[in-house]
């Protein structure tokens, strides 16, 4: 089913207790408003962290509506989702600019990342699910997941937050106190809260203090400037063009440095297909290799014209567990909105004028929020750090990775960082597991980290957590509701 959504009842709102499934609607234009609900859920993250990475915001949130037309086509309207800028990338992003690479190096590194993600989905869809589990147990994926995290700390610590420690200060903590005190709709958008924020926050204070003098981001030396440093491009931006497009070039180095973001999605996606299943109440496993690679897919039609990664997003899994709206038509009407609002230049500009010192703000929750998410995933899958075989390979990977170590190989061959703290993380593990005593492993299986004791992500003592729609996750959004899905774990991208 793709299109030609049948009519729930008579097209109203559903009542307590019922819910309109993915192959139905409501009327147009409630079906208008639910997508509307959708745009503004997946909107601050979408633009925020191709802001982080260097690329066109603009062509994100287009692209973003054309990756999310063609998962659910891939899908066959199965699992209704959205796909929004992945954060599993920016760790990598940043180490590819770190090492020179460009734009058009940056996506196609990205593009690559995309193509292998489709692959293992490929192999996910015909293996069969427990395949991925034996793979990437809960253990190594919560490593990934924070080791690509906390290696941004120094992006923050050292271009973002010094170009206006104050600013960036206050943003922050109106993200925080956003996320606590807001509820319901605002607490989702508490990012996007905090950026409206920090920037009209900038313009006053350039209004009333003048100048500030620090290191804009890119440059060596502090000089004297507004804030708002490009507010007048927006006035010179037309309203109505296309977004800037960048070819994408390709280095095995810098594919390497963004290639660990592809475990992060694998747990991702499925974490997020698990949580529509339990909230449809349909199983989803026959589709999740599809889903996959769906995303692997969107991912290399978005970088394919310099566009952003893209990953399914568990915001808008949240509109639908406080809706119980899972029809796909409005995932439909928000994809439709989102290309045409990348079709503005004006709005492209406005975004990319947001200050440094706001970006500072926002980024030191969101950095280490994806940090967090990885010890989440340890958590709810009880993974026991006394046994060896979990505690000394994962050290040893997640320290090379936050401390940027380095194995040279030759002039033009190097990893470090992500890619190698992720290579000692997972071949470390594994090896670890295979080299152990018996009671070691037994262990594993007691706490149901080892893929034999597991049909999921999830522990196996664990009992079965339904979608609850007044859940929150962990800034204040309603999560993957419950934030523990059958078996499955929630990240945000």
């Amino acid at each position: 089913m793709a299109f030609g959504w049948k009519l729930y009842g008579d097209g109203r709102t559903p009542p307590l207790g019922e819910a309109v499934a993915p192959d139905e609607r409501l009327s147009w234009p409630l079906t208008i408003g639910i997508g509307a609900q959708h745009v503004v859920a997946m909107f601050g993250a979408t633009f925020v962290f191709p802001l982080v990475m260097g690329l066109d915001a603009n062509l994100a949130i287009m692209m973003s509506g054309v990756a999310t037309i063609v998962f659910l086509l891939i899908v066959s309207g199965k699992v209704p989702s959205y796909l929004g800028t992945s954060a599993s990338f920016v760790g990598g992003v940043v180490a590819v600019r770190a090492a020179g690479g460009d734009s058009g190096d940056v996506v196609g590194a990205i593009l690559v990342s995309g193509v292998v993600l489709a692959l293992v989905g490929v192999l996910i869809h015909f293996a069969g699910v427990r395949f991925l589990h034996a793979i990437l147990p809960p253990a190594v994926t919560g490593a990934v997941v924070l080791l690509i995290g906390f290696n941004l700390a120094p992006v923050v610590a050292g271009i973002y937050w010094p170009q206006d420690q104050w600013v960036a200060l206050a943003t922050m903590a109106f993200v925080i106190v956003a996320s606590l005190a807001l509820r319901g709709f605002w607490a989702r958008i508490s990012i996007l809260l905090g950026l409206v924020f920090g920037y009209l926050l900038s313009w006053l204070l350039d209004v009333t203090a003048g100048p500030i003098t620090s290191v804009l981001g890119g440059a060596t030396e502090a000089t004297e400037h507004d804030r708002l440093v490009n507010v007048a491009a927006v006035a010179d931006a037309p309203w109505i063009g296309l977004p800037d497009f960048t070819a994408p070039s390709f280095s095995l180095n810098f594919s390497l440095l963004v290639l660990p973001a592809v475990i992060a999605l694998v747990a991702e996606n499925t974490g997020h297909v698990k949580a529509v299943a339990a909230m449809t109440k349909r199983d989803l496993d026959p589709v999740m290799g599809r889903a996959i690679a769906a995303d692997g897919v969107g991912t290399v039609i978005a970088s394919a014209v310099g566009g952003s990664p893209t990953t399914t997003y568990a915001e808008n899994i949240g509109v639908m567990a406080a809706t119980r709206v899972y029809s796909t038509a409005a995932y439909y009407v928000a994809a439709i909105v989102a290309i045409l609002l990348g079709l503005c230049p004006k709005f492209g500009a406005l975004i990319n004028a947001i200050p440094g010192g706001v970006l500072g703000g926002i980024t030191v929750v969101l950095y280490g929020m994806i940090g967090l998410l990885g010890v989440k995933i340890w958590k709810e899958n009880r993974v026991d750090f006394a046994n060896p075989i979990n505690l000394v390979p994962l050290a040893a990977g997640i320290i090379i990775a936050i401390g940027n170590v380095t194995m040279v190989f030759s002039e033009n061959f190097s990893l470090g960082g992500i890619a190698l703290g992720t290579i000692v993380t997972v071949v470390g593990w594994h090896v670890a597991r295979a080299i152990a005593p018996a009671e070691m492993k037994e262990a594993l299986l007691r706490e149901g980290v080892h893929p034999a004791a597991a049909s999921t992500f999830g522990h196996v003592h664990g009992d079965e957590v339904t979608p609850d729609p007044s859940s929150v996750d962990e800034v204040g959004r309603p999560g993957v509701p419950g934030s523990r899905t059958p078996g499955g774990n929630r990240l945000d991208r």
